[in-house]
């Protein structure tokens, strides 16, 4: 039987990898995958879909009531942001002032604008949008190759703003905050070494690729001519220090006020009410960008919180056990064990935040008990979560290729490369350090 449920897991990973790869949503592909496991596992298929304890749907539910407001607030500010032009103001800012002479000066600009954003509390998602129509005029002036541009997107939204820098408002460093009673600034010494290694480790990649790609004589594909957007001249838009003045206002509320309780939501809220005072001039309709901030954050939320519901329904399953207890046997330190263990959730599921969540539920308790610092939990876990990631069934990845209309194939390499080996690398030296400070 342990055989059985064992590969049963084994196959719900493969089937929901495959699903999402040919372009079921991750809602329905969920719980189909789901039934893999509760079957060869000889789990009750009602108590274990819709029981109101330790079930798909329970999880889904417990999700969504613990950081929805993350994801609403969120995506509000960002429909702000964009709706007022103050996105497109700050990306102009920092192009015009790192030029668009070279390639890689440009590759670093959409890094530090996508960096910039995502600190500032904007979701990959609303990133992507922002930073599409801005990139692929200047791809297509340059004539390179439109697949590097997963490159700087990926660098800079996916990787130190999300789980590194100190104070960073992501999901994935909210929530072990409920769960550990730890601050957003969890272990900074670690956050700011591991975001310089995977800095230094993406703008090398960054640039050999780059290289490569410029040797191999590889150009703009036209095929990928769309209707993109380029900037729009006529319209005016608040000047750079209004349009930074929310993304500042959030940060700093998060940095100084990083210990009371709930400060991501606070520090959000204050930001909206900001934004909608100083860009009142620049905002059509106040109703508009309200509705469409929060109808951009439903599917994001539900697709995450179906990435977790499966992911907990794994956990749940006897042939988990046997998977988890081969993991946390290929070391004897827990911090290891701790860390594989997330990364393999995350791969799982296809979600980082959703391994965070189900760490946080299901494990972390028991490396609590083992009288582990706090906050270096925190920070292993939160950056375990990322270094296997971006896989088919990723729903950040799904959408990136959608929107930048690049393949798996195409989109894939790049993104692996900077999250997860970038994420590997800076948690292999996060583990050494910690060895010397805690």
């Amino acid at each position: 039987m342990s055989l059985l449920a064992t590969i049963g897991i084994i196959i719900s990973i493969i089937l929901i990898i495959y699903m999402t790869t040919k372009g079921l949503h991750i809602v329905i592909a969920g719980p189909l995958a789901g039934l893999i496991v509760i079957l060869s596992n000889n789990m009750n298929i009602f108590d274990s879909l819709l029981g109101k304890e330790k079930s798909y749907m329970s999880s889904l539910a417990g999700f969504l009531i613990n950081n929805f407001a993350i994801f609403l607030l969120g995506s509000i500010l960002a429909a702000y942001m964009e709706k007022s032009g103050a996105t497109d103001q700050i990306a102009k800012f920092i192009l015009d002032k790192v030029g668009k002479d070279s390639p890689m000066k440009i590759l670093i600009a959409i890094t530090i604008i996508a960096s910039v954003l995502t600190y500032g509390g904007i979701s990959i998602f609303v990133v992507i949008f922002a930073i599409i129509p801005l990139s692929k005029p200047l791809f297509k002036e340059l004539n390179i190759s439109w697949d590097l541009f997963t490159i700087p997107v990926f660098l800079g939204a996916s990787t130190y703003t999300l789980t590194m820098l100190p104070a960073t408002p992501s999901v994935h460093n909210t929530i072990p905050t409920k769960v550990l009673g730890t601050s957003l600034t969890a272990a900074p010494l670690l956050s700011i070494v591991g975001s310089i290694v995977i800095l230094i480790f993406g703008l090398f990649y960054m640039s050999y690729a780059l290289k490569k790609s410029l040797n191999n004589n590889e150009t703009f594909d036209n095929e990928l001519d769309g209707n993109f957007n380029k900037f729009d001249n006529s319209k005016e838009r608040p000047s750079i220090l209004l349009s930074i003045l929310p993304l500042l206002t959030l940060v700093t509320t998060i940095f100084l006020f990083s210990k009371v309780k709930n400060i991501a939501i606070i520090a959000l809220t204050v930001s909206i009410i900001l934004s909608a005072v100083i860009f009142t001039k620049y905002i059509d309709c106040h109703k508009n960008t309200l509705n469409n901030g929060t109808i951009a954050s439903v599917m994001p939320a539900f697709a995450t919180s179906s990435s977790v519901a499966f992911g907990s329904l794994l956990a749940g399953a006897a042939g988990f056990e046997i998977i988890r207890n081969f993991i946390m046997g290929l070391s004897d330190s827990p911090l290891v064990g701790l860390s594989l263990t997330t990364a393999f959730l995350s791969a799982i599921t296809g979600s980082s935040s959703g391994a965070i969540s189900i760490m946080m539920t299901n494990f972390i308790p028991n490396f609590m008990g083992m009288g582990l610092n706090p906050e270096l939990l925190h920070r292993l876990v939160v950056v375990a979560s990322a270094a296997l990631t971006v896989v088919p069934q990723s729903g950040v990845m799904i959408t990136f290729n959608a929107l930048a209309g690049l393949s798996i194939k195409r989109g894939f390499k790049h993104a692996f490369i900077i999250v997860n080996v970038g994420h590997i690398l800076a948690l292999i030296v996060i583990l050494i350090l910690a060895n010397f400070i805690y």
